[in-house]
């Protein structure tokens, strides 16, 4: 007996997790059309962090993925005492193991000077790395079939109608699907939609205003250098203070290396950004902007000359997430969110991206267990779509306040952590939390997740 025709797919969306997952679905056959607002792939932002657990999902994913990774990624970390060679492509001369050195922003001194308050590293092997946003999105329309995007296509509905999903878009025509996967990010339509769906109302949907911003750029590394020395600008530093912190990261784009200087901001007053669903994540800002936001915290000549090092002109970003607005489900009937439009947080924990690849390697291997059971239909999408949910959506919603909670922490905004001292119980904090983003058992989660999926098929035909 020929097996039953594989469901047709429409990811919506195609940026990274888009594009992760349909080479995912490429490699199992599972025929899919990508949706794409955009007149061509394009990523906002410049460096992408990827901790252990998210390479371990990209083994799981495509093992291409991570012989590419490890190619263009940056390892960051501490400069090995065995030299003074720079971070360099590929981890040699640092200890790949080091996530983070935590600096007390407001102290006086030179960066290159500073001891660290405490070191966060990431356990055995290789610790965390970045990629540049734009450059790995290269790599994965390389690897993706491009020909399976459609461009210009904004979706500003989607119906079940007649047993098949119907896509609606802003241009006035439609797509038909058998079944919906919602990659499209922070503001995501699909899961407004979905929101709506399970009862919640479509607005409740809509991403929320963290209450936090921040202005990122990109230093020339010479610049870099010139402003906190050789091996502070090499390593990843996270400069603390109140209601303020800064993130430097080394990151290559092509053949050039820069130094990610990711300055955030509380909003005390919460009327920068609107509060809910905004038409732009980004407000043009100046270099005079951030050095006075700084400044006004105390913090220490080493951050203000990394300021300095910034462009005249630059963007900040409104930080938005779903901490107060979490879906009761990841889907309903055969329309689904994963990555982003499932649990849009703030990037705190340096782990979205890592989560999101989490969510592939869980979602492929369901398809690929029920292609290799021959019950991969368009009636058993759900049942797909439903292991899914059960097993990521308490760990994807955990980091979504970890995250804000994390933020805080840095910005020393959480009473039990002001008393004198207090940088160990602060260092035992976060890594318990890290530990928790970094240990993802990729196998442990497909196991958990095939048990589910075979449950409901079975109660299916015993019904």
């Amino acid at each position: 007996m020929s097996s039953p025709p594989l469901p047709h797919l429409a990811l919506i969306g195609a940026g990274i997790t888009s594009l992760t997952l349909s080479i995912r679905l490429s490699a199992l056959a599972i025929p899919h059309t990508i949706y794409e607002q955009s007149a061509s792939l394009t990523e906002l932002g410049a460096g992408l962090g990827f901790g252990p657990n998210a390479v371990r999902a990209l083994e799981y994913i495509d093992p291409r993925l991570v012989e590419i990774f490890n190619k263009t990624a940056t390892f960051v970390g501490t400069p090995s005492h065995q030299g003074k060679e720079l971070l360099v492509q590929e981890g040699k001369g640092v200890d790949e193991r080091v996530w983070i050195e935590f600096l007390d922003g407001t102290k006086q001194g030179r960066g290159e000077t500073l001891e660290p308050e405490f070191v966060i590293t990431a356990g055995n092997g290789r610790g965390h790395a970045a990629v540049h946003r734009g450059q790995w999105l290269d790599v994965l329309g390389g690897l993706a079939d491009k020909e399976r995007i459609m461009f210009g296509k904004r979706v500003v509905d989607v119906v079940c109608l007649d047993g098949k999903m119907r896509i609606v878009f802003a241009d006035g025509t439609e797509a038909g699907a058998d079944g919906v996967v919602g990659c499209d990010g922070v503001k995501s339509k699909v899961r407004e939609v979905l929101m709506g769906m399970l009862g919640d109302g479509r607005e409740r949907g809509k991403c929320g205003y963290s209450g936090k911003y921040a202005y990122r750029c990109l230093v020339p590394w010479g610049k870099a250098v010139e402003a906190v020395g050789d091996d502070r600008a090499g390593v990843s530093s996270l400069w603390m203070g109140l209601n303020r912190h800064l993130l430097t990261f080394p990151v290559h784009r092509q053949s050039e290396q820069f130094l990610n200087l990711v300055a955030f901001v509380t909003d005390e007053d919460g009327q920068m950004w609107p509060q809910e669903g905004p038409a732009s994540l980004t407000l043009p800002a100046t270099k005079a902007d951030a050095l006075r936001d700084f400044e006004q915290a105390g913090f220490s000549g080493s951050v203000r000359r990394l300021l300095e090092m910034t462009k005249e002109r630059m963007d900040k970003w409104g930080l938005y997430d779903v901490a107060d607005r979490p879906l009761s489900k990841f889907y309903f009937g055969r329309i689904m969110v994963i990555g982003d439009a499932a649990h849009a947080s703030t990037p705190h924990h340096g782990s979205g991206a890592g989560f999101c690849m989490e969510d592939i390697a869980v979602l492929g291997a369901l398809f690929e267990e029920s292609i290799a059971h021959q019950s991969l239909t368009v009636e058993t999408l759900e049942d797909v779509f439903a292991a899914f949910d059960y097993q990521r959506r308490e760990r994807d919603q955990w980091l979504v306040k970890s995250s804000r909670r994390a933020a805080d922490l840095y910005q020393w905004r959480i009473p039990d952590f002001l008393e004198p001292n207090s940088f160990e119980k602060m260092k035992a904090d976060i890594e318990q939390r890290q530990e928790h983003c970094w240990g993802f058992d990729v196998e442990a989660a497909v196991r958990e997740a095939k048990k589910h999926m075979s449950e409901r098929l079975t109660l299916h035909t015993q019904s």
